[in-house]
């Protein structure tokens, strides 16, 4: 087993470092309800790793310790190899964290050019005064960031609906648009959850496709929530499998594949 703070080249040659993330004996508690008990896993940098299990496993409670969204009662949160204190959403977005959401979450009535420079709001140092003359230091900073966002439409290939209303896209355009405003805002790691659901088997491909680009071109850390086992096998590096709020299955692909609890929770044996 790799050491925390080694790295290794994977079989198709892409470059997986160190541990960037790491969960320590995770419980997270809803009143008498137990989302989360007692898990331990962690993010290296570079690779792409996937979070599944059955519905209420808990993976999207994970997910919101992960984002900062949810404070643990247990356990610890290691980023970048120091124990991580309760922070806002926010604070957690200023180290370089984003996310998109399980049930999409844009800003309906703005342009997708508006929603994904909002991806760039934690880049804005200009003040208040400042923004409201648009001149000097507001002026320059917004012409970098939109720049940044127009590269960001470019790579995800929705340039014929950068000045459209949101409300007037398709579901699956809405999807992408939210994965454009996550990596406006160049993120270390970026956290996927559920990016395919209800998509259909083109808008899936598509998606894969991006996320395949985003994790080699950038060299973008990703965690994600798939429901979808034949997307989940082909992207990721590593997978975790949550039952029940508790983990039952840790590895690569083949490992988790052939892990037969993984299996029997998936079949419904168990329960």
């Amino acid at each position: 087993m790799l050491d925390a703070t080694e790295g290794h080249t994977t079989a198709d040659g892409r470059k997986i470092g160190p541990v960037v993330m790491e969960m320590k004996n995770i419980t997270l508690r809803f009143g008498g309800v137990v989302a989360i008990e007692n898990i331990s896993f962690d993010i290296r940098e570079g690779e792409i790793r996937a979070i599944i299990g059955p519905n209420g496993a808990g993976k999207s409670s994970m997910l919101n310790v992960v984002s900062g969204f949810y404070t643990p009662q247990e356990g610890e949160v290691w980023f970048r190899g120091q124990p991580r204190p309760p922070m806002k959403p926010y604070q957690v977005a200023r180290q370089g964290i984003a996310r998109t959401f399980q049930n999409i979450a844009l800003f309906e009535g703005m342009t997708v050019l508006d929603n994904v420079m909002t991806g760039r709001l934690t880049h804005m140092k200009a003040g208040l005064f400042s923004q409201a003359l648009w001149k000097g230091r507001a002026e320059a900073e917004e012409t970098a960031n939109r720049e940044i966002a127009e590269r960001v439409i470019d790579f995800l290939e929705i340039q014929a609906i950068r000045k459209t209303p949101v409300s007037r896209l398709p579901y699956g355009l809405k999807k992408r648009v939210e994965l454009a405003r996550a990596l406006a805002a160049e993120p270390k790691l970026l956290l996927l959850d559920e990016p395919m659901a209800g998509m259909n088997v083109e808008e899936k491909e598509d998606m894969s496709r991006f996320i395949l680009d985003v994790n080699d071109e950038f060299g973008t850390t990703i965690a994600l929530i798939e429901h979808d086992m034949g997307v989940v096998m082909d992207l990721s590096d590593r997978v975790v499998v949550m039952d029940y709020g508790k983990k039952i299955g840790d590895g690569t692909p083949d490992e988790v594949r052939n892990n037969q609890e993984v299996i029997d929770a998936y079949l419904g044996v168990q329960h």
